[in-house]
């Protein structure tokens, strides 16, 4: 006597399925979800904290707290290390377009139609904020400062620094000469010299 036995596995619902799945536990292994306890630690939690000392991959730890001590250090020792090049500057102003344009205003005079109504819209970049460090513009990026907030989970670290290339050329806009450049000493670039945007149109 001869059986034969044949198994067979379809869906009609869903063409994508791949059918009945013979001891999946084999291979296909339980997960705990996020938040959710976990036997297998001591303290019952599945989330687990990041080895001390240890930084995430592609991720740049703000070398300056955000305390007074914090923002005078910064100030002083921390420096854009992109060169003001006309590139850096163009690639500036596209992400300032994107981040700030709507409170702090296309040439930067506070004027944006998110900062006009606000109880107090931003200074000028050519007046109040004229002398405003890279380091402090850094930290106000990274900590956010009085009605502007924190922008660190939206800006890399690097487009900060184009960013704060292209503010450093509103800072000066108007002026007969750039100003030393006290992170390359180079020249800053007035914003004559931006290069031209997506429309062909360039800084002003």
């Amino acid at each position: 006597m001869c059986f034969s036995v044949f198994f067979t596995s379809c869906s009609r619902n869903n063409p994508d399925s791949s059918g009945v799945e013979y001891m999946p536990d084999m291979y296909r292994s339980p997960s705990y979800e996020d938040n959710s306890k976990n036997p297998n630690f001591p303290d019952s939690m599945t989330d687990r904290m990041p080895v001390a000392g240890t930084v995430p991959v592609g991720f740049t730890p703000d070398p300056f707290p955000n305390t007074p001590e914090g923002w005078t250090n910064a100030s002083q020792y921390l420096k854009d290390p992109f060169d003001a090049t006309p590139e850096v500057i163009a690639q500036g102003k596209a992400k300032y377009e994107i981040y700030c344009i709507h409170c702090h205003g296309k040439d930067g005079m506070g004027d944006g139609p998110v900062g006009a109504k606000l109880p107090g819209p931003p200074p000028a970049y050519s007046g109040p904020l004229k002398n405003i460090t890279e380091g402090e513009m850094y930290q106000a990026l990274e900590f956010g400062k009085n009605l502007m907030g924190s922008h660190a989970s939206q800006i890399s670290v690097a487009d900060r620094w184009k960013i704060i290339r292209y503010v450093q050329v509103l800072q000066h806009k108007g002026d007969a000469a750039a100003p030393a450049d006290s992170a390359k000493g180079g020249a800053t670039p007035t914003a004559s010299a931006v290069a031209p945007d997506a429309a062909g149109n360039k800084g002003k």
